[in-house]
């Protein structure tokens, strides 16, 4: 059996369309689900929509729909833009499911069964844009407002009897795990941002109920006639639901622990210290690891709807195609720093990197081996190649491994696209074209086949990444087989030790013209 891999997104919530935000974290975790494949590991890579609580409730409400029929239709936005950017997920689970909503019941009582939680009354603020309770102490005051610590508006005061999971009983416990355990947070950062709040604010127990005068949609309590599940509470549930926790213990098995939560760094909190809890309180294993990236910024700001920045991934990948954007979101900054989108930076990464760099790479290598040699690849050549090329080819396999292992997409595209320049080196410094004037067949053959096996390995390890480019190089080489998994050898040369024959087509990038951009 290969070895298991199972990764997630956050569930994104459904009170409005998909924006950049959310292109970014499903990309990310596309790439590395893809990466993981092509490694030979059985990956199960799950994302979803968070569809409960008050904001879906009002936008419902707003668009003159019920909650059911409003969700339906924002979940196929969701839907149609990951297949627009080529995400291959495995699993899509929604809370609205019979097989999410009856696994939230059941941990409702297992955790009454194992007195986790409790009823008590609530006095203190909510914020319905971040379905969030604060204390006095967290909140915000600007003159005569009462603001929310994260998103900065306004708070409402509420008086409520609600259930409580009680967090504060094991917050020693968390600090002691996360720093015995150094990868469980990442970027390191956010491992200290977690590690200073526990140190200097005392945690009080969570909320997971709301009652049902103030709220309706939401998951029935199975312990209360009158209450509905908290939306947080609802959402981080579903990483167990969808692999069966306390329906098919076969199934669970198989896939807990998950191997990382890939997250936005806004929902740290609820990540690195409500769901470890949650998980504790129950008697089930932590993931390993959970990463949380940053936020792509327009004048300082992070964008979102609310403040009317934000770009439609869409419309962008209708300019310079979906692999350029896939491209640009993992490459121009590091995964886990906040990033600066802007058209003219894309543009400039499209015609350097992907037109002048890759895209030339193919096209003048497949137009040499059409001139000097019909086309075919000459065999029996790859065994006799020596040099710094082949060095730089046997050693990116290492070299990806250890940057996808840290989420750090931007290193791992680097060392590629090293491999690409040093090719494009190769090209001028061999110079084809002299050896083809004076005759010198043998050495022409080592060249043409040396760039061909950069480009074949090239083609596999920039699928993850951009998948319809790797596919496209794949194809443009000549190559029967579907591209898979022969990148596991331990050595990536010698695919072209027989020979083949390219079938060159169209640029992958052509140049685009700034000056009418």
């Amino acid at each position: 059996m290969p070895a298991k891999y199972y990764l997630t997104t956050p569930l994104y919530y459904v009170n409005s369309k998909p924006h950049i935000g959310h292109s970014y974290t499903q990309v990310a975790a596309d790439t590395l689900a893809r990466f993981m494949r092509l490694s030979g590991k059985e990956v199960l890579f799950l994302t979803g929509t968070d569809e409960h609580g008050q904001k879906v409730e009002r936008a419902a409400l707003e668009a003159h729909q019920t909650p059911q029929a409003f969700t339906d239709q924002i979940v196929g936005s969701f839907k149609d833009l990951w297949g627009v950017l080529s995400i291959s997920y495995d699993d899509f689970i929604r809370t609205t499911e019979k097989r999410h909503v009856e696994t939230v019941q059941n941990v409702w009582k297992k955790l009454h069964e194992k007195d986790e939680i409790y009823k008590a009354s609530y006095k203190g603020w909510y914020c319905t844009p971040c379905e969030t309770f604060w204390s006095d102490g967290q909140l915000l005051r600007e003159t005569d407002q009462t603001l929310c610590p994260d998103c900065k508006r306004s708070v409402e005061k509420i008086e409520e009897e609600n259930y409580f999971l009680k967090l504060s009983k094991y917050q020693q416990w968390l600090m002691g795990y996360i720093r015995s355990h150094e990868n469980f947070i990442l970027p390191v950062t956010r491992r200290n941002e977690v590690l200073g709040f526990l140190e200097n604010n005392t945690l009080q127990d969570l909320c997971i109920s709301r009652p049902k005068s103030r709220l309706t949609w939401g998951i029935p309590s199975p312990l209360s006639d009158t209450h509905v599940t908290y939306v947080w509470f609802d959402a981080l549930i579903n990483y167990i639901s969808a692999c069966e926790y306390g329906r098919d213990e076969e199934r669970f098995r198989k896939w807990w622990p998950a191997d990382v939560h890939i997250i936005g760094k806004d929902i740290l909190r609820h990540h690195a210290i409500y769901w470890p809890i949650l998980l504790k309180a129950l008697g089930v294993d932590l993931p390993q690891m959970i990463f949380a990236h940053g936020w792509w910024v327009q004048g300082g700001e992070k964008m979102s709807k609310s403040r009317g920045n934000v770009i439609d991934p869409v419309q962008i990948v209708k300019l310079y195609g979906v692999d350029a954007y896939r491209y640009f979101l993992l490459r121009e900054t590091p995964f886990g720093s906040d990033g600066v989108f802007s058209e003219e930076a894309l543009r400039l990464r499209f015609n350097t990197d992907l037109a002048n760099d890759l895209g030339n790479l193919l096209h003048r290598s497949l137009t040499m081996c059409e001139k000097y040699f019909g086309g075919k690849i000459p065999a029996g050549v790859s065994s006799r190649c020596r040099g710094d090329l082949r060095k730089e080819v046997d050693a990116l396999r290492p070299a990806l491994d250890a940057a996808i292992s840290r989420l750090a997409f931007s290193e791992a595209l680097t060392a590629i696209w090293a491999l690409i320049n040093q090719a494009n080196k190769f090209v001028e410094t061999s110079a084809p074209w002299q050896l083809a004037k004076q005759g010198n067949t043998a050495e022409l053959e080592k060249v043409m086949v040396s760039l061909l096996e950069v480009l074949r390995v090239t083609a596999q390890a920039v699928w993850p990444f951009m998948p319809s480019t790797g596919e496209a190089l794949w194809a443009q080489l000549g190559i029967q087989e579907k591209l898979k998994a022969s990148f596991l050898r331990e050595s990536g040369w010698g695919f072209f030790e027989k020979g083949g024959k390219v079938a060159k087509g169209a640029p992958l990038f052509p140049r685009i013209d700034l000056k009418k951009s």
